[in-house]
């Protein structure tokens, strides 16, 4: 159901088109694009550096956006989504595509304008890659959207690093592998409480297409080699004891939970905590782990 279908709808107002960027989703990216800034070796004038954030924030919510255009059939089946702008008939699906590619626009110009055509290069490939290969080609098609559409979120750390110096280097190359690897777990977590609504929507995620056992298997699967990238940069010396034993107890704390759920069992019936504890975790994780390499970099 779209605002077609809602002839009395309230027109939207701000606080639609701010929903439309996916809010708490766009503070995680701002805040790991944020720390990749300012744990690059070069620093970066303080006017930039907020305009960098803003075009990060920008280009983000101008992702989200498009996705919202694109999925409000999806949307308007599941639970957790149904009350969004356009299925709720708030707003009309053009109005949502306007707004994201003009936010998309907008935030690529200024990047490349006030900082750099890296910076703007990178920032429009997550773009892209989260509209066009996750949104529209991965999402209906594959449970391995998540796997591939994964690496749509993981780029503002490297979008960071190259507005603060013009390029990329190792250390924001195993952050982008961070997130990239973090992604299967965190998802999958939530799509173990919630697979009814992507089973009535049509979406394939892992759950609906190979069952809760599989999903449980590869979340235990996915969170080894995202150990492992959690904490290479202290050994290959790209950062301190700090990052190092935080990353130590943060990922070792996030491995416990994941092989949790990892080995359990479970009914329909089930209450589904320790996917929760897990998904709940891995939000806060990723905070830490990269507030902590900021902090590894400005007190060394």
């Amino acid at each position: 159901m779209t605002a077609a279908d809602h002839p009395l709808a309230i027109p939207a107002d701000w606080r639609d088109f701010l929903a439309l960027t996916k809010p708490r989703v766009m503070s995680l990216v701002v805040f790991t694009g944020l720390c990749g800034m300012l744990a690059a070796p070069q620093a970066i004038d303080p006017i930039l550096g907020f305009t960098a954030v803003l075009c990060i924030a920008l280009g983000a919510g101008a992702a989200g956006a498009l996705n919202m255009w694109y999925e409000a059939d999806i949307d308007a089946q599941m639970k957790r989504t149904r009350n969004r702008p356009l299925p709720a008939g708030r707003m009309d699906r053009q109005a949502a595509l306007h707004f994201g590619v003009g936010l998309a626009v907008f935030s690529v110009l200024l990047m490349g304008l006030a900082l750099n055509l890296a910076a703007a290069a990178i920032l429009t490939g997550s773009i892209l890659f989260y509209v066009l290969i996750y949104t529209v080609w991965l999402k209906r098609r594959t449970p391995q959207n998540i796997v591939i559409g994964g690496a749509a979120g993981a780029f503002p750390p490297l979008i960071g690093w190259a507005a603060a110096t013009g390029q990329v280097t190792l250390l924001p190359f195993l952050l982008f592998a961070l997130v990239f690897l973090w992604t299967p777990p965190h998802f999958w977590a939530l799509a173990l409480f919630v697979k009814t609504d992507y089973a009535n929507a049509g979406v394939p995620m892992l759950p609906v297409v190979a069952g809760e056992r599989s999903t449980r298997r590869q979340i235990g699967l996915y969170t080894i080699p995202m150990a492992a990238v959690a904490v290479m940069p202290w050994p290959l010396g790209l950062t301190g004891p700090i990052y190092g034993l935080v990353s130590i107890l943060t990922t070792a704390f996030f491995a416990a939970l994941a092989a949790q759920v990892a080995l359990r069992t479970t009914g329909d019936n089930d209450t589904m905590r320790p996917e929760k504890r897990l998904f709940a975790y891995s939000i806060a994780y990723l905070f830490i782990m990269f507030g902590a390499l900021v902090v590894d970099r400005w007190v060394a």
